[in-house]
């Protein structure tokens, strides 16, 4: 059995030595360039209804704009349609894909039918469709407003999606269009997951097909009352302004009421799904047959999910199961009716690490499926990751996700719906990403370790490779550049916490000198930045500052993913604290492991949550970091949003000491080191704000500061002539502020 301790070293023999020498040196343009090398693999991979052939998005080159591809056990993987048009977004779908972390042009999305072979792309604001793998993409859609979230029915004759912000529906046989809803105005829409939903809780939608195509349920959202938030556009030739109606934590949310209509055109009807006191979030929504709703809802203080069954023609219903915890519920995509039985597979953090278990149709628990001190994967939209991959009712087992050995890996399992010992399918150490073939016969792997960049195979139900589909390892910037993976090591702190570090050497210290250390921090729930992938590696953020002479660390501390929610929780109500503290303990580690590191001279920096962390590492351990560079940082939790904060936080009227404790703005006084703030000033997640107000905060306090800010950037830095700068910007500027000290400028 492998070790779970991964302490690994880098042993350079005399052919690898002469191979670093001729690589070609990262700098801040080959840094700033997208997709980083070896990063290129297939994205939304679905099987063929038959199960011979799978599809799938992928660029052709080494860039961002994907083409549609296929490949079977025989022949070579094709390309099968292409983007006919030059991709422009609507305002709408820009902010989609800020939401879902979507960088990606070309057909950078593409929606299947359930039970047909039938392809939609989103271009333009219009829709194109593709029957089967061969045909070609044909235009469907053609209007001055944009489709947005397009979906086609489960039997592939029809398409629903919401454009003005009303529930539209096209028969693809013919092309008519029906518009189902009415009465969109600014502020109140139908079949559009609202701003929480979407950003926080990994809903991306707001309408959902029944099984047999005849109904769909949908979201109403009024957010009238919400007040707006104006973003200025100030860095073009014309100012302009965009609007967003943003819940801030302790505010008023969006009010969310499901309706179910039909697809042939008819009067929508609404659905209870909670109390009329109850201040909930509708968090999931499936269908179970063709006449009821599973829906699962979860208080506004989310440490209560309550899973319904609601008959849509009577509108009662029933509740089938209660979650609670003292902390919060983290939601999961593991909710799947068995076919035939009519049984849930549903996963619960109740006993402790995420496990799966089975229930009966009316919610009764019948066995637990998994167990022990190791977790079923964590769902996330943004990280690709999900618990339950699939369910086989023919041979009665679910395919699930998970790490067993460490946390450092991601593997496949399957386990038997009737108990039994849990099968692993996957057996090489790192990350792997898997699709199972709707027989269970075969599935797509994508494996990646810190040693070896991503490969994507067909394989049979035991994992023995049948076929490899894609290879990043060809892409000529792999070899070119030489990435040295990071060494990966752990410690403990002193109160016992098993935490993992990752550590990228300097490139070149001079004789009798030591090396500045840059932290890389994120620091915040729902993350996970040391893993056995080759994302690791590929860092070129990280390789780029060793190339320029620094040593850099990263460091998961308490409050990361992937680890539990104990493990999760120890932030919970007290944000910025014990993160801060972790950190703190492994710069020392590191620092006592890595000679060549000194400890005099530590900077730090992180984006959103690494921003916000970067500031509470300059202001409560100001002995440790010298320096920080703190991009788009949250400055205080009051303003940020309700999903988020309060999951973590509670309402600043129910935990004001903890908001005070937790805001930079209270520690704003205590920084000794150099501060540089970034920030997009169209940032509609974390607000210009919060930079304003931590500006404002240390020019009370008397602190000296620097400040860059990029007018045309959202909460990332997309354009890559913006990526460049930014990372010149603060090499220069660490390269100043951690100079030896008493040395020239």
């Amino acid at each position: 059995m492998r070790s779970p301790l991964l302490l690994l070293t880098c042993l350079l023999t005399g052919p690898m030595m002469e191979q670093q020498d001729a690589r070609r040196p990262i700098d801040a343009a080959l840094a700033a360039r997208q997709p980083a090398p070896g990063t290129v693999t297939p994205g939304s991979i679905a099987f063929t209804q038959d199960g011979r052939a799978v599809s799938y998005l992928k660029a052709e080159g080494a860039g961002l704009s994907r083409a549609l591809w296929s490949a079977g056990r025989d022949g070579e993987p094709k390309v099968i349609a292409r983007a006919p048009v030059e991709e422009a977004l609507s305002r709408e779908e820009e902010l989609r894909r800020e939401r879902q972390r979507l960088t990606s042009s070309g057909i950078a999305q593409v929606v299947r039918a359930e039970a047909a072979d039938l392809f939609v792309v989103p271009l333009n604001g219009d829709l194109y469709v593709q029957k089967g793998l061969e045909g070609g993409l044909q235009r469907v859609t053609n209007s001055a407003a944009p489709e947005i979230d397009p979906k086609p029915s489960p039997d592939g004759k029809r398409i629903a999606f919401v454009r003005e912000g009303d529930l539209h529906v096209i028969d693809l046989v013919g092309g008519q269009e029906r518009q189902l809803t009415t009465g969109a105005v600014d502020g109140l829409t139908h079949g559009l997951a609202e701003f929480i939903a979407q950003e926080e809780f990994d809903r991306e939608t707001g309408f959902w097909w029944s099984p047999d195509g005849s109904m769909i349920a949908f979201q109403e959202t009024d957010e009238r009352h919400v007040p707006l938030f104006t973003i200025a556009h100030q860095g073009g030739a014309e100012p302009t302004v965009e609007t967003h109606r943003y819940p801030f934590a302790g505010k008023a949310n969006a009010k969310v009421r499901l309706n179910v209509v039909p697809a042939a055109g008819g009067a929508p009807r609404p659905l209870t799904f909670a109390g009329p006191d109850e201040d909930v979030y509708l968090a999931r929504v499936a269908w179970d047959g063709p006449s009821h709703l599973l829906v699962q809802a979860l208080s506004r203080d989310q440490k209560t999910l309550k899973l319904v069954r609601i008959d849509i023609t009577t509108n009662q219903k029933t509740l089938l199961l209660e979650e609670t915890s003292a902390h919060w519920v983290d939601l999961h995509d593991d909710l799947r009716v068995v076919p035939g039985t009519g049984e849930m597979v549903w996963s619960s953090e109740r006993s402790g690490p995420r496990h799966l278990e089975l229930r009966d149709r009316d919610g009764k628990f019948l066995r637990s499926l998994t167990s022990g001190e190791w977790p079923v994967e964590t769902f996330s939209a943004a990280r690709g990751t999900r618990g339950v991959v699939a369910v086989d009712a023919k041979r009665r087992e679910v395919w699930f996700q998970a790490w067993r050995d460490t946390p450092l890996e991601a593997q496949l399992f399957r386990v038997s719906l009737d108990g039994g010992p849990v099968t692993r399918v996957t057996r090489e150490p790192g990350t792997h990403r898997a699709v199972v073939a709707p027989d269970g016969e075969t599935f797509v792997d994508v494996h990646s370790s810190r040693r070896k960049p991503p490969t994507t195979t067909l394989r049979d139900r035991e994992g023995k490779v049948l076929k490899v589909l894609d290879d990043a390892a060809s892409d000529p910037r792999v070899a070119e550049l030489a990435l040295v993976p990071p060494r990966v090591t752990e410690f403990k702190t002193h109160d016992g916490a098993r935490l993992f570090g990752a550590y990228y050497a300097p490139k070149k210290v001079p004789p009798g000198s030591k090396a500045p250390l840059i932290v890389l921090v994120y620091g915040g729930p729902t993350v996970q930045t040391v893993t056995d992938s080759w994302a690791l590696t590929a860092d070129l953020t990280a390789q780029f500052f060793t190339e320029r002479g620094f040593a850099v660390w990263k460091c998961d501390n308490r409050g990361s993913s992937r680890r539990g929610l104990d493990f999760q929780a120890a932030l919970s109500r007290n944000m910025g604290d014990i993160e801060v503290r972790d950190q703190v303990e492994g710069v020392r580690f590191a620092a006592a492991s890595f000679p060549e590191i000194d400890l005099d001279r530590v900077g730090v920096t992180g984006r959103s949550y690494g921003g916000y962390m970067t500031l509470m590492c300059l202001g409560r351990a100001p002995e440790v970091f010298r320096a920080g560079i703190a991009q788009a940082p949250v400055s205080d939790w009051d303003g940020y949003d309700t999903g988020y904060t309060e999951r973590y936080m509670g309402t600043p009227a129910d935990n004001p000491s903890g908001y005070r404790a937790a805001s930079a703005l209270t520690h704003a006084s205590k920084v000794r080191g150099d501060l540089l703030l970034v920030h997009g000033l169209l940032d509609e997640n974390v607000h210009f704000r919060h930079t304003a107000r931590m500006i404002e905060a240390l020019i009370a306090a008397d602190r000296t500061f620097e400040t860059l800010l990029m007018p045309e950037e959202r909460h990332g830095v997309r354009r890559e002539h913006n990526r460049r700068y930014l990372l010149d910007r603060m090499a220069a500027f660490f390269e100043r502020t951690l100079a030896p000290r008493g040395a020239k400028p």
